[in-house]
């Protein structure tokens, strides 16, 4: 049987403690059940295990200064699990680290692509693995850091076994959809891929052309859908699913089950964290956020016109379906078809989808995590230095009990706290693009700048 903060947890029953226990377990002893996922390389005692740190949370929580400072602390190197970031000149909508900040403390995986490029999770698991690596053969503490649910859980599990196309079957498939994209028609690639073999092409994001492919390659190489390959994460949710804490892992998690503490075959001994804030709260700050990304001559909007000026169009490969750029793309194609102009209120509705879309992925992030049983949650609201303290103990820690204290702990759940009420009851509220007239200067540049290009405005592209 296991004590993990405040759950008596065995194999056949569990029950309850009063009061509540903050320690988390660190490992199983030897005489119980053991969770494992397969993976390559041989299987280490925990106590043999090099430390990677995780930090995960919603967009605008603040996990980027909270890798930072920690970083500073652990004589840490930093590990960008964003998928944006990875591509050059898209730099305000990421929100990427300062230059200032990046020759403070190495930064790896930011600004390695042109937008033109696509970037996989399965690239990124080869990328942050190596460059985690390279770091603890420097001696030094990887702190990956990131909020995008995927790349996360492929680099802590693994990635699936599917075999690397050949050159042939590349240019075959490419020969099969060229067509298709380049006259747009989506619906008629994805009908070809559906009756290729893989009936679940049909529920990818729309003009996602590169996994339409991935999916094509995969059916030509193997003959079996992508679907068909299963996931390390897969079998370690099996292997936790028949240790009956399935119930913990939907609970309202007031208590955490700290399942990265259970002994696995994992390659490292990972310190998962998820920092994040009331929602009210992290919703406004948001909505900000937005706001400070339009304003000034070098923002969103500019990003997005030397994206399209590269001849990219919105929603068509990874760098134009990031939120952010996808709105700012599909609101200058609309201003150049107007001839350069915009009225204030259109320009409202542009910046309220973009607030809108930004406060959506952060609610997908928190469900994704909600799902996911390696994360310690911590609230971003509490002093910095608190919860800076939180986790360098936790890695300077021998012990086989981790404590989280009471005070730095967010809920994962508010259906039923005063906080869901007040959600409920949430409005936009901007700080700087109040009145008709604050947007007068991004209007005055759309017009003089914004809207010149070497590319024709396809009419077809605003539906």
């Amino acid at each position: 049987m296991v004590v993990s903060s405040g759950v008596y947890w065995s194999r056949t029953c569990y029950l309850r403690l009063q009061p509540p226990s903050l320690a988390l377990r660190r490992s199983f002893c030897s005489r119980t059940m053991t969770c494992s996922v397969p993976m390559n390389g041989t299987k280490k005692r925990k106590s043999e295990k090099e430390k990677v740190i995780v930090i995960s949370g919603p967009t605008g929580a603040g996990k980027s200064r909270l890798a930072m400072e920690l970083a500073k602390r652990l004589n840490g190197e930093i590990v960008s699990a964003d998928s944006v970031q990875v591509y050059k000149g898209l730099d305000i909508g990421s929100a990427k680290p300062s230059d200032r900040d990046r020759k403070e403390v190495p930064h790896h995986l930011i600004d390695i692509l042109h937008p033109s490029e696509d970037y996989s999770v399965g690239q990124f698991f080869i990328d942050g693995r190596q460059a985690t690596k390279d770091i603890l053969n420097r001696g030094r503490v990887p702190i990956v850091t990131g909020g995008t649910g995927l790349y996360l859980r492929w680099f802590i599990y693994g990635k699936p076994d599917v075999p690397r196309p050949s050159p042939e079957v590349i240019a075959e498939v490419n020969d099969m959809i060229v067509d298709f994209q380049t006259e747009y028609d989506w619906d008629a690639a994805v009908e070809m891929v559906v009756n290729a073999g893989d009936p679940k092409a049909c529920s990818l994001p729309r003009n996602d052309w590169y996994r339409l492919r991935r999916s094509l390659e995969i059916l030509k190489s193997t003959g079996s859908p992508p679907s068909s390959f299963r996931i390390p994460y897969d079998s370690f949710r099996e292997n936790l699913n028949s240790l009956d804490v399935d119930d913990f892992l939907e609970d309202d998690c007031s208590a955490d089950i700290s399942i990265q503490n259970i002994e696995t075959d994992l390659d490292y001994d990972f310190l998962c964290f998820f920092l994040s804030s009331p929602r009210v709260a992290l919703y406004r700050s948001i909505d900000f956020r937005c706001e400070d990304m339009l304003s000034g001559s070098n923002g969103v909007l500019s990003e997005a016109k030397w994206l399209l000026d590269l001849g990219l169009l919105p929603n068509s490969n990874s760098a134009t379906r990031a939120i952010g750029y996808k709105q700012a793309m599909e609101y200058l194609l609309k201003c150049r078809h107007n001839g350069g102009e915009s009225s204030p209120a259109e320009f409202h509705g542009f910046l309220n989808k973009f607030q809108t879309a930004s406060r959506n992925f952060a609610k997908r992030q928190m469900t994704w995590f909600r799902g996911e049983p390696m994360y310690h949650w911590l609230d971003a609201s509490k002093p910095l230095d608190m919860i800076l303290q939180c986790i360098y103990d936790a890695y300077e820690s021998e012990s086989e009990m981790l404590e989280i204290p009471e005070y730095l702990r967010m809920r994962k759940d508010i259906r039923y706290t005063r906080g869901a009420s007040e959600l409920k009851l949430y409005r936009s509220i901007n700080r700087h693009f109040v009145r008709r007239e604050d947007c007068a200067s991004v209007l005055e540049w759309i017009r003089s700048e914004g809207c010149k290009s070497e590319f024709p405005c396809e009419e077809s592209l605003l539906v």
